[in-house]
């Protein structure tokens, strides 16, 4: 999924707030990961749930976006 679509299904407006709020921390904890870790700023960069957040989703019902 794009950085823009997370950011829309969470509706935050600001790019620099979401990534330094929600991304990078979400990167770091190993929740999500890059399709395409060697070009961070790619237009065709998008992000996918790592088991561990997969696990996370499955513990926590109902928090998902979906």
């Amino acid at each position: 999924m794009p950085r823009q679509q997370i950011q829309e299904a969470l509706a935050l407006k600001h790019e620099d707030h979401f990534r330094s709020a929600y991304l990078k921390p979400a990167l770091a904890r190993g929740v999500i990961e890059m399709t395409l870790p060697d070009k961070p700023r790619s237009s065709n960069q998008r992000y996918r749930l790592t088991t561990l957040g997969q696990r996370w989703l499955e513990a926590h019902p109902g928090t998902g976006t979906g």
